[in-house]
């Protein structure tokens, strides 16, 4: 993606509740709770001193004193829940629970926690258990394959990358713990490497870089964020707001990671993750010893290969066998915008699991509306309250076209307070929308998408009770305010919602193909879970990034191609330690041709449109771990094809040079359409016939594979042999794809149509999906 790092892009949120457990026999942790508190979010410091200490003085008169109280009680809840948690035998937890002032007290017990949905949403576990036929096993969790990451750094004092129970460093890592600022990070036996790179940084802004700077510590929260799905621990017990208690986990919870910090703060002058300290982090990277690089970062999708540092230096980090996976951008639905679109790479795009955080906006005539969104509590109360469009809720010298959009400083208290604020989407962060109502006065924010955004919904930290709607469901908001002389609403608490259909569905924010630089190569490769993905984050910055927002939490949720690209890195991590041997190419090729087309309702997987998704959008589908841990077959690339490629490109020695250091002699002819790749992409077929050529590797038994071909239309594929036999593992096998016009349908229809060609032996399933341009666009 290109690298939403900034706070006000993290889209994030978790609530971080302790569970206590006893250390005397007798007690246990209890929640007493009161009810609602009857201020709202302007309380001052005295008056939230003041509940505190109602509270103690009620737990005080069962307990003793308040000095005992004081040492009893654990949480004292201020703001908008009334009551505490607190340390208490049964017989205090019991006449507690008489008290007229007490609704209820209860027992702290452990919820199961969802942390690791998107990994029981892949098959790696199931109701909570590891099947014999999880990717984690036949992986071995990763077990001491090393995963980098380039990105904002690293928290090291998360429990995702705490070392307990690992052994010595892999002997292979020839890392360092880079020393810097004093408030730097600190490695261990997982977290075995941190280097930070801020040279081009620097000189980008022309200044020299204030001292805090030279410092792996990752205080945006991004970097934290990735590492620790690509490779972080087992961690139990995490407590999410209302999600519960289990286990948190990467991809590859046994591998050792390393993080290289290579993004910055955005100045006037500049910021972001410039190509030189990009380039000097892979190629330190390659000399540590990493064997998988997530890269959660990109530019531009139309700039050539030789003038991205990032394509450069992946080229080096394959050739060096080390797999690269980066994300495919967050500029879409719009076509051609894609990014990090060299072969050599594992691009990623974002769809949705199976997990929503719901509340639910009522409508003063008793309609009612599904959200998402990740607030602490509904509106005071559960009542109804005015409901009022941002658009007639301005301030005199504002513009009404700012208004919409509740951009800071737009909207008037004396029409906003005590309403709820309905405001449209774009222009600002979604969750800074909320900070400009609460500002206002406002209970409540409703976020309503544009036709644009379509269904595509995000969990957000807001910091007043907000629900975010779909564009279909706002217009009926809309229209029910316009026509009513006093409208209102309410909005609920969050609830927690699984087995949601269908899933995946494509986030409408993922870039989507074509490829611009080269479109004989479809990209993006393959589609993982990038919405509301929860995961380690650091304690320098609040989960929404807003100054004024004072919480700090060890776990967050975020969305983006960031949080896809390493799912499928953790997933890399499980092929690298099962087959140390393969190359890149091999591994992305058994990722791709095992990957899924339908969601949870055996059914397309859609668009956030609801429109049925094209491999523009998911590449050859969604990950399935499991089924790439044996894919039969595989598309293998050395170095050498890749440099024919190259050669295709028209590029010169010169050129050649950049991705070689040594002299390469092009061969004399060369058709990128015949590049060994596990998809097939043909720009324009209009008037002639196309021939490409492929080989397959065997990597499983011995075996006789049939080929199935679901035709595009308008055009005839013909596969030449439709049979192959193996012998023997490592044998290779190569076959011509024909693709012909249908000359009397391709007229009908313009631009890309799909299909696809599986190969089987009635046991593996080897897909690769066919993109054919009818008619290039002029």
């Amino acid at each position: 993606m290109t690298l939403p790092f900034l706070p006000s892009l993290l889209l994030s949120l978790v609530v971080f509740f302790l569970l206590h457990t006893t250390t005397n026999g007798a007690k246990k942790s209890y929640v007493v709770y009161m009810g609602a508190q009857s201020h709202l979010f302007d309380a001052s410091l005295q008056e939230l001193d003041s509940v505190t200490n109602s509270h103690l003085d009620l737990l005080g008169s069962f307990v003793g004193s308040t000095v005992k109280a004081k040492d009893a009680i654990i949480y004292s809840y201020t703001r908008h829940i009334n009551g505490f948690a607190a340390m208490l035998d049964e017989k205090e937890a019991a006449d507690i629970a008489k008290d007229p002032r007490v609704i209820s007290v209860f027992p702290n017990l452990p919820r199961k926690l969802h942390t690791t949905r998107s990994w029981e949403f892949l098959g790696l576990t199931k109701n909570g258990q590891i099947p014999v036929s999880s990717a984690w096993k036949a992986g071995r969790f990763g077990e001491d394959v090393i995963i980098g990451t380039l990105d904002t750094g690293a928290w090291p004092e998360s429990k995702s990358f705490q070392d307990t129970g690992f052994g010595p460093v892999p002997a292979k890592w020839r890392g360092i713990c880079q020393p810097g600022h004093e408030d730097g990070v600190r490695c261990n036996r997982k977290l075995i490497g941190v280097r930070y790179f801020n040279k081009g940084y620097a000189a980008a802004l022309g200044a020299p870089l204030n001292e805090s700077l030279n410092s792996a510590r990752d205080l945006e929260g991004h970097g934290t964020h990735t590492l620790s799905t690509a490779g972080g621990n087992f961690v139990p017990h995490t407590s999410i707001l209302n999600i519960g208690n289990g286990t948190a986990s990467g991809g590859s919870p046994r591998a050792r990671v390393a993080a290289y910090k290579v993004c910055w703060p955005e100045t006037e002058a500049g910021g972001g993750c410039y190509d030189a300290d990009i380039m000097a982090a892979v190629d330190a990277a390659i000399s540590d010893g990493v064997d998988v690089l997530s890269i959660s970062l990109g530019g531009a999708g139309d700039t050539e290969f030789f003038n991205d540092g990032l394509s450069i230096s992946s080229f080096h980090a394959v050739k060096n066998n080390i797999a690269v996976v980066c994300s495919a951008g967050n500029s879409g639905p719009t076509p051609e915008t894609v990014a990090n679109v060299a072969p050599w790479m594992l691009t990623v795009g974002a769809s949705t699991t199976d997990r929503n955080f719901a509340n639910f906006v009522s409508l003063g005539n008793k309609k009612q509306f599904k959200g998402i969104s990740l607030s602490a509590s509904g509106v005071p109360g559960g009542k109804f309250y005015p409901l009022i469009s941002a658009a007639n809720a301005n301030i005199a010298n504002v513009s009404t076209t700012s208004a919409p959009f509740c951009l800071p400083g737009s909207l008037d208290p004396i029409k906003v307070k005590g309403k709820i604020v309905l405001c449209i989407r774009g222009e600002t962060a979604r969750v800074e929308k909320g900070t400009e109502c609460l500002r206002a006065g406002a209970v409540g924010m409703i976020l309503a998408n544009s036709v644009a955004d379509g269904n595509d919904l995000s969990a957000d930290p807001h910091v007043l009770p907000a629900a975010h709607i779909n564009y279909t469901d706002s217009q009926i908001i809309f229209a029910y305010l316009n026509r009513t002389k006093n409208p209102t609403a309410s909005i609920t608490d969050v609830k927690t919602l699984l087995g949601e259909k269908p899933a995946p569905f494509m986030a409408a924010f993922s870039s989507r193909g074509p490829n611009t630089v080269e479109p004989t190569i479809l990209k993006p490769d393959i589609t993982g879970p990038g919405v509301s993905i929860l995961a380690a984050f650091t304690e320098a910055v609040s989960p929404s990034g807003l100054a004024n927002d004072k919480r700090r939490f060890p776990y967050s949720l975020l969305s983006g191609t960031s949080m896809s690209c390493p799912h499928v890195a953790g997933i890399v991590g499980l092929l690298k330690t099962r087959y140390p041997h393969w190359s890149p190419s091999a591994i992305k090729s058994a990722i791709m041709t095992t990957a899924k087309t339908q969601d949870n309702t055996r059914k397309s997987i859609l668009d956030s449109s609801i429109a049925e998704a094209t491999p523009f959008a998911y590449g050859s589908g969604h990950v399935d771990p499991n089924s790439a841990m044996d894919p039969g077959l595989v598309y293998d690339a050395t170095t050498e094809d890749y440099l024919n490629f190259l050669c295709g490109r028209r590029y010169n020695d010169t050129m050649i040079r950049l991705f070689s250091q040594n002299p390469y002699l092009c061969p004399r002819t060369y058709s990128l359409e015949n590049f060994n790749y596990p998809s097939i992409a043909v720009p324009n077929i209009q008037g002639r016939e196309v021939t490409l050529t492929r080989t397959l590797t065997n990597v499983g038994s011995p075996g006789t594979y049939k080929v199935l071909v679901r035709q595009p239309f308008a055009v005839f594929v013909t596969i030449k042999p439709s049979v192959l036999e193996f012998k023997t593992t490592g044998e290779k096998k190569t076959f011509q794809v024909i693709i012909t016009p249908n000359f009397a349908k391709i007229g009908t229809k313009a631009g890309y149509v799909f299909g696809d060609m599986i190969w089987s032996d009635g046991k593996h399933s080897v897909r690769s999906p066919i993109a054919v341009n009818l008619a290039r666009k002029k």
